[in-house]
């Protein structure tokens, strides 16, 4: 392995949901734990009553607070905003990791090649991200909803003026866009995916996208007892 691709694999992206006003909080503590930079993105939970499981999200604005960091700045300030939060309790947020195979735009992670994943591990949850057109994010839900998702978050990814577009997830989205992230286990996500997919005609041009992650570690979610 090239010493970018040890770089690359020392680092991981730490996406934290918390409920609305509490993002910059997220980014204080941070800031404390050495890690200077993040992204908070606009969202909304969306849970039916009898799925309050997975995310423990309950149907209010959510903020997004994503960061880049190694995995030690990244497993210190999980624990020090578990701590404050308190994700073990229900509605009090949830975080997850995912490997980095590229970064482009900073200084101190640069590489245009991929980082070659762990042989035989297989995650226990999946993030998957669903772009589809304004309005349609519910039906969404619902459709994966019928699959066995507990419950998705649900991001505006549009822009402060109706020409421009916002950066999410390193893509361009255009203002009348919505994406809708779900943490699915992975023994469900193919039949999450695929039930999106039939509903939507995702393979259709311009119907939407779907990408799915592997989620290294997961904070906060839960089960019903």
């Amino acid at each position: 392995m090239t010493e970018q691709h040890t770089e690359l694999a020392n680092i991981e992206l730490l996406t934290i949901i918390v409920n609305f006003g509490m993002g910059s909080k997220v980014l204080h503590i941070a800031k404390q734990c050495g890690i200077n930079g993040g992204t908070i993105c606009l969202g909304r939970g969306t849970v039916h009553n009898r799925f309050l499981d997975l995310l423990g999200l309950y149907d209010v604005r959510k903020e997004i607070v994503r960061m880049i960091s190694s995995k030690e700045a990244v497993h210190q300030l999980v624990q020090a905003l578990d701590h404050e939060f308190k994700f073990d309790k229900p509605n009090h947020g949830i975080a997850y990791t995912t490997s980095i195979t590229s970064v482009i735009g900073s200084r101190r992670y640069s590489s245009e090649k991929s980082v070659e994943g762990t042989e035989g591990e297989r995650p226990m949850y999946h993030a998957i991200h669903i772009v589809v057109d304004r309005g349609k994010a519910e039906d969404v839900v619902d459709a994966a909803s019928k699959a066995g998702s507990r419950g998705a978050t649900i991001i505006n990814a549009r822009g402060s003026g109706i020409h421009e577009t916002s950066k999410v997830f390193a893509m361009d989205i255009v203002p009348e866009k919505e994406i809708v992230l779900i943490l699915s286990e992975s023994d469900k996500t193919e039949a999450i995916v695929e039930s999106i997919r039939q509903q939507f005609h995702i393979d259709e041009p311009g119907k939407g996208i779907i990408f799915i992650q592997e989620v290294i570690k997961t904070y906060g979610l839960y089960k019903p007892s």
